[in-house]
């Protein structure tokens, strides 16, 4: 393993400026939550920025006070620090009762082990579990000039919004704090800023080396979930290819904004398909002001699967996308 400095901070604020400092040093720097991705990059000599190499300066987070926390706030939503470990996501109550598709979404990651250690922050903003990426090859994500998957090992990579790189966000969270229409407060040298979910995640036709905005000096701090104008029902539901550890091959993080048995409104975000957390509108569209039956929910699944392009390898995601998206929307509805 690469020999490197692991500071300390106190304070959002000193951990920024301890991040500035590397880097005007010409020193590369991570910060470090749950580190369950990042050590195991580090371990690799897999470049955690692109044409930065690893790490030489970890930017550790633990004593940060505040972040570790799920807290109503002033408009009546929640806030939850991005140190919160998955566990805790998975079990609060408060989640679980109102926005059941974030609780669902963290307790699907990985095993029990990871969860206890894993952090909201850091399962936003892992790096691709691409093969190539994590195995050396000179592509996009490493600071080289192509994607392997295009002509290569593709079963896994995207169906949506791919090129120039075809890697899937590895996010289970990401999808549901899409759908829930989450906020994310970003600290960096400029002090807070606060930004929609939508547009913390960038595709590759926009910044093919990065998945979100942050800069090399900025950390996601917390994410915060709106207070639902009406009642809301949601689920979250994932393939993967083994029982436990893996990512998703397929997921769907459904929002419904019910009214009685009518639908009024609805979020669906795709996980495992696209470069980003994947909205398909058109299928939302399908279940403004319905009553969700089992002939609704299967055309709203074909409707989720428009404009797909599958490559050589992966064609068998569009058809149980299809299926993943009847099914979570089915399962919203019938909550209580």
């Amino acid at each position: 393993m690469k020999a490197f400095v692991n500071e300390n901070p106190g304070s959002i604020d000193e951990a920024v400026m301890l991040a500035q400092a590397a880097l005007r040093e010409g020193r590369s720097v991570s910060f470090a939550g749950g580190g369950t991705d990042l050590l195991q990059l580090v371990k690799e000599r897999v470049p955690n920025r692109p044409g930065s190499g690893v790490p030489d300066v970890l930017v550790n987070l633990k004593r940060v006070a505040g972040i570790d926390q799920v807290t109503r706030n002033d408009q009546g939503g929640l806030t939850i620090g991005g140190l919160t470990s998955l566990t805790d996501l998975g079990a609060n109550p408060q989640l679980r009762d109102r926005y059941a598709v974030l609780a669902e979404a963290a307790d699907s990651v990985a095993t029990r082990q990871i969860r206890n250690a894993g952090t909201l922050a850091g399962n936003v903003c892992q790096r691709p579990w691409c093969w190539y990426y994590r195995n050396g090859f000179d592509c996009y994500k490493a600071g080289g000039n192509q994607c392997f998957s295009i002509a290569g090992e593709n079963q896994l990579h995207a169906i949506f919004g791919g090129g120039p790189s075809f890697i899937v966000h590895p996010s289970d969270l990401a999808p549901a704090l899409v759908a829930l229409d989450a906020r994310f407060r970003v600290a960096g040298p400029g002090g807070d800023r606060s930004l929609s979910s939508n547009d913390f995640f960038v595709l590759p036709n926009e910044d093919v080396a990065h998945e979100n905005v942050l800069g090399d000096d900025e950390l996601l701090v917390s994410a915060v979930i709106p207070e639902p104008s009406g009642e809301i029902r949601s689920h979250f539901y994932k393939i993967m290819d083994r029982e436990t550890w893996t990512h998703a091959v397929v997921s769907a993080a459904v929002v419904l904004e019910m009214d009685g048995e009518i639908c009024r409104t609805a979020r669906i975000v795709l996980g495992g398909v696209a470069p980003i957390p994947w909205r398909v509108p058109a299928a939302e569209r399908l279940l403004a002001d319905q009553r969700v039956t089992p002939e609704l929910a299967d055309s709203v699944g074909i409707a989720s699967i428009e404009g797909a392009r599958p490559l050589a390898k992966n064609a068998y995601k569009v058809p149980l996308t299809r299926r993943v998206v009847e099914r979570a929307v089915l399962a919203a509805a019938a909550r209580a």
